[in-house]
């Protein structure tokens, strides 16, 4: 097969990559089941980036839409707690021959899944210092009006530095968002919170807050506190630590069979969380009291979270950030789109970071070749030369790379087991118990870590 002259190719284990010559293949860093993901060297800026191909992205519309979702998704976020997409790789085709999506992507040098199960030290400064990141992040990412839905620490990307970028935003949906799936598969089972299991069609950002919760109870216990084997053990779990919830308490719950499931669970008074972390200080005990609370309405926010005495020391010394500009908006979930017409608007993504392929995108539309003519397309604006890979490095608009800098630190840095294996599954579909299971088993970090598609009451008999 003939390439393009400003293509190479090589060999990543047993997947063939078709990429720009500025990007110098380094090392295979993940695979999944719906890529393989690998380490270069940028050339014109570098910096080692992680590039993750999806193979023949196009050939089935579900998961050809979540891949268009998540590359507006991160173009639209600029933070430097989450993860940026540096670049889209032009395939060196016409538009009709685009088949493998080449998404470019920060690389971090491991997850905080590895550094809690390794033997590193972990101070409680460098506890506060990741949950005071995640939830700067969480600010942002909620300020776009998203939910993160898959809050867990093989998410969270780390250097030795201690710098923390969430990523993986596969389930990531808008909150106003009518998301027919919307209670189907949210949240590896370890960190659902419990209105996500019990059938709640309103859940809102306190997910995230919970699942937060949930990592920072394992920063401090170097395991999982909860970890259920099936939805009604991750129940059980909660009921048992948290005790039992008052009829209050349960007023988000709108299905039945769920209430009369959790009222017949044995009445539990609670376990006291000094017992439970004994080493944990009064004030990280006090927030995670507050974010693992049952009722959703009680939870604390991720404002008020950031502003608890625990992340003091590291809030304090951090520049307020500028909220996301624009809220999210993905307008195409109830409109039929096919395979070519799924194409044609991730194509057009990939113009925001080449201009010729913007100027290739009109040219097709001129010549009366696109099959999305007929379709709304002011979701998104004109592409723009002046947008994409050099004002998205690092950071955002929101928070300057100097801000960034400025932040205390904990003094020790961590050293990073090996570099991170980036799950390369997080497009995986949600809807199905067979094509999540296959997602996760592709993962050694997934599998055996609770992950699972059948996740609330309704399906309780």
């Amino acid at each position: 097969m003939q390439h393009h002259p400003l293509q190479h190719v090589f060999q990543a284990g047993d997947c063939s990559f078709a990429i720009d010559q500025r990007y110098v293949f380094q090392k295979v860093v993940g695979k999944g089941a719906y890529g393989v993901v690998v380490s270069c060297m940028d050339t014109q800026t570098g910096k080692s980036v992680a590039i993750k191909k999806i193979t023949n992205a196009f050939e089935d519309a579900m998961d050809a839409k979540r891949i268009l979702r998540e590359v507006m998704l991160l173009r639209h976020l600029r933070h430097e707690n989450t993860v940026s997409i540096l670049d889209l790789v032009h395939p060196r085709t016409p538009i009709e021959g685009y088949k493998d999506v080449y998404m470019v992507l920060d690389l971090m040098e491991t997850d905080l899944h590895r550094i809690i199960h390794s033997k590193q030290d972990l101070s409680d400064d460098h506890i506060q210092f990741f949950v005071y990141q995640i939830l700067k992040g969480l600010q942002y990412i909620h300020s776009a009006g998203v939910l993160h839905r898959d809050l867990k620490p093989s998410n969270l990307l780390v250097n030795s530095s201690c710098d923390l970028k969430i990523c993986d935003f596969g389930l990531a949906r808008g909150v106003n968002e009518d998301d027919v799936v919307l209670t189907e598969y949210v949240v590896t089972r370890w960190y659902r919170a419990p209105e996500v299991m019990l059938s709640s069609k309103s859940y809102t950002f306190g997910v995230d807050v919970w699942s937060t919760g949930c990592i920072l109870a394992e920063l401090i216990l170097r395991r999982p506190l909860f970890q259920g084997d099936n939805y009604i053990h991750q129940l059980t779990l909660i009921n048992e630590f948290l005790g039992s919830p008052t009829d209050e308490d349960l007023h988000f719950v709108s299905s039945e069979k769920a209430r009369r499931f959790i009222q017949s669970l044995p009445k539990s008074s609670g376990v006291a969380f000094e017992t439970t972390f004994p080493k944990a200080s009064p004030l990280a005990i006090d927030l995670l009291r507050k974010m693992l609370t049952f009722n959703p309405a009680k939870r604390v926010s991720v404002a008020d979270a950031l502003a608890h005495p625990y992340l003091e020391e590291f809030a304090s010394s951090d520049t307020p950030d500028t909220p996301c500009s624009a809220p999210f908006e993905f307008k195409y979930d109830h409109v039929h789109l096919t395979p070519g017409m799924l194409r044609e608007l991730t194509w057009k993504e990939m113009s925001y970071f080449h201009p010729e392929a913007a100027e290739e995108f009109e040219n097709a539309k001129l010549e009366g070749k696109l099959q999305i003519d007929s379709l709304d397309l002011s979701a998104s604006s004109a592409p723009s030369s002046t947008t994409g890979v050099d004002q998205s490095v690092t950071g955002s608009g929101d928070s300057s790379a100097d801000d960034v800098r400025k932040r205390k630190r904990p003094e020790d840095t961590i050293t990073p087991m090996k570099a991170v294996k980036h799950d390369a599954s997080f497009i995986a579909p949600e809807a199905t118990t067979e094509e999540k299971t296959s997602s996760a088993a592709s993962s050694e970090d997934e599998v055996n870590r609770g992950d699972e598609s059948s996740t609330h009451l309704s399906h309780a008999e």
